[in-house]
């Protein structure tokens, strides 16, 4: 019985799973969006808006626990000067996910996980 264990395994080890999901949370942070698959962007989804809780905190221990997460300085400095800013008066759901259809390869169902209010840029 799987009781109590929470979160897919996305056919991954833990420690390849940690990093897929670091490297993601990073590209979503700089780009603001990126497409995948629906069960990546449904795992994604709560790292991503508890590094934007933690840009809002502002302190020093929230910055030093972003940069254990997050693979880029300027990512960082990004969330807590840019994104935190914007999304200060905002409690929770940050990030959005749009499906898109199968993926033509493998008929994998696909998703555009998003920020909320992002720059049209």
């Amino acid at each position: 019985m799987r009781h109590r264990k929470a979160g897919r395994k996305l056919n991954r080890t833990s420690s390849h799973r940690r990093a897929m999901l670091r490297n993601m949370v990073t590209e979503l942070l700089d780009n603001e969006q990126m497409m995948t698959t629906v069960a990546k962007a449904k795992e994604l989804r709560p790292f991503a808006e508890k590094m934007i809780t933690l840009g809002k905190r502002e302190t020093l221990h929230a910055r030093r626990q972003a940069l254990a997460v997050i693979r880029s300085k300027d990512v960082v400095a990004k969330l807590f000067e840019t994104l935190a800013s914007r999304y200060a008066k905002r409690a929770g759901g940050y990030t959005r996910i749009i499906r898109l259809g199968n993926r033509k390869g493998d008929a994998a169902p696909l998703a555009l996980i998003e920020l909320v209010d992002k720059e049209n840029s």
